[in-house]
């Protein structure tokens, strides 16, 4: 039965990496994403700028992705993501997977040691995973949670409620020390590569290397600074002036502007960008005015005025780099055409158009110049459409959670099981922001979650797709390029599928 435990759980692993082909996507001039041997050297700080501020030191309750790509320095799980999308051990030196799915089993990393000298326990890990099971940032994938039942000092074994084959990549929640309880926001405590060190809300976070982490030579940097800049341009005149090393998220204009001190990287967001539309407004409620303006909307202008063509326009809430899940097919549902647009409208009773308001968060500047696109070409079918640009934290209360707004472009993230990219469409989920409410997606989606059998979830996660494509629950419009600009001084960054920017990898050439 050991034998074949394991061989379920490598299948899983294979699962996901032919899953998630060109996820690391990053180009350069010096193809400076591949770390050369020999040219490395260990030592060095480097300051990278980010947009918004951190809603959490606790790894636990955090709802922002900019703040799980900081923290991915900080904090491990069971298991953890790499750059190519395979979810490889961390916390756990192996573990293996019950044939139907229902239970976990995880053996301990020998002589693995929390931040602050303390040996990782299995009762840390049993503490760990039932405070995230309870937790209101837990994923609704989460609620089929059971129990961490400890089986010897080196062994502890998830069990499920029902079985789910996708559950591994649930385990990457941050295993914390039980000792710290109540104190995570002010001494975040973690196995990562890196430790903290300090933090001024609003201004910057500071980590140091943990020299006693367990996979040696990392991290080859002795010390990162996170600077929060949430004005963007402002971050960028800071990059150009040497006060930042590495800036993510750039439109091709703010790179241009940029000299030969900066290597410009080109990969993926891996997030899907859309004009997110809230079904319970009155217009959008009815399917035929949200096709209107799927019709209405160019979204390879988009990809090209923003990204110079760099971005893959899509058409569903998926992410092209899970290839055997994603269906192309949907990319093809809409193309513009102004007049089909305009007879859905009056079709709908809404021939003279109606107001629009599309809340914007300002901590990412291809959102803003998203809206602006879709502001004139939403001007042809006769709907006037206008930008209200907002700070992040508000757009998150006021939109994400309130969901009180009409129209939102933003772009949302998921994980490395399929199922997260569909689950914020359930209409009984919590992070349903856009309100979508279709049976039809409910029961298929609880089918697809519940299959241990992989033709049958790669079938139903298509249909999934093409439900979201015809009904038009939202405008999606790209999976963002990724502009990166780093210290031509510096080495060995990669691009990664979920949010995560590993500076452990970082370093100085020689």
């Amino acid at each position: 039965m050991k034998k074949k435990l394991l061989s379920n759980a490598l299948v899983f692993m294979l699962v996901v990496a032919t899953a998630l082909t060109g996820c690391s996507g990053g180009k350069s001039k010096k193809d400076s994403q591949e770390t050369k041997k020999g040219e490395t050297t260990s030592g060095g700080s480097v300051v990278v700028g980010i947009t918004q501020d951190l809603d959490s030191l606790d790894p636990h309750n955090t709802a922002y992705a900019g703040t799980r790509e900081v923290l991915f320095n900080l904090f491990e799980g069971l298991v953890k993501p790499n750059s190519d999308g395979d979810l490889v051990p961390a916390v756990a030196s192996d573990y293996s997977i019950s044939e139907d799915g229902s239970e976990y089993t995880f053996t301990l990393r020998d002589g693995i040691k929390f931040h602050d000298g303390n040996p990782v326990t299995v009762e840390d890990v049993k503490y760990s995973l039932e405070r995230y099971a309870t937790g209101s940032s837990a994923s609704a994938a989460f609620a089929i949670f059971e129990e961490a039942e400890v089986v010897d000092d080196s062994t502890v074994k998830v069990k499920l409620s029902t079985g789910n084959t996708e559950f591994l990549s649930e385990l990457t929640c941050a295993i914390l020390e039980q000792a710290n309880d109540g104190n995570e926001q002010t001494n975040p405590i973690g196995t990562g590569p890196f430790k903290y060190k300090s933090y001024k809300p609003g201004e910057e976070l500071v980590v140091e290397k943990n020299t006693e982490y367990w996979n040696n030579p990392y991290p080859y940097l002795d010390e990162v600074t996170f600077k929060i800049e949430t004005d963007v341009d402002a971050a960028v005149m800071e990059l150009s002036a040497g006060s930042i090393d590495i800036l993510q998220y750039l439109t091709t204009d703010q790179a241009s502007t940029l000299g030969d001190d900066f290597e410009i990287l080109h990969g993926s967001v891996n997030y899907v960008q859309g004009l997110f539309l809230n079904n319970s407004f009155g217009p959008l409620k009815d399917e035929r005015v949200r096709q209107a303006l799927s019709y209405a909307i160019d979204k390879q202008s988009i990809s090209d005025f923003l990204f110079d063509g760099y971005s893959h326009v899509i058409g569903t809430n998926m992410i092209p780099a899970f290839a055997k899940y994603y269906n192309e097919e949907t990319e093809n549902t809409y193309s513009v055409d102004i007049e089909k647009a305009k007879e859905l409208l009056a079709d709908a009773g809404y021939e003279d158009g109606f107001d629009l308001t599309i809340t914007v968060p300002n901590n990412y500047e291809p959102h803003k110049g998203a809206a602006e696109i879709i502001v004139e070409n939403l001007k042809e079918i006769g709907v006037n459409a206008t930008i209200d640009l907002v700070e992040f934290t508000a757009w998150y209360d006021d939109v994400y959670v309130g969901r009180n707004y009409e129209a939102t472009v933003v772009a949302v993230d998921g994980t490395l099981s399929p199922s997260s990219w569909f689950e914020k469409n359930v209409s009984t989920s919590d992070n349903n922001f856009t309100n979508y409410n279709n049976p039809e997606f409910d029961e298929k989606y609880n089918q697809a979650v519940a299959t241990t059998d992989d033709e049958e979830k790669i079938t139903l996660y298509k249909e999934l797709q093409t439900i979201l494509s015809d009904t038009a629950a939202s405008v999606y419009l790209e999976d963002p390029a990724n502009i990166v600009a780093i210290n031509s001084k510096l080495g060995g960054y990669e691009f990664y599928p979920v949010a995560a920017q590993d500076m452990s990898i970082v370093y100085y050439e020689k």
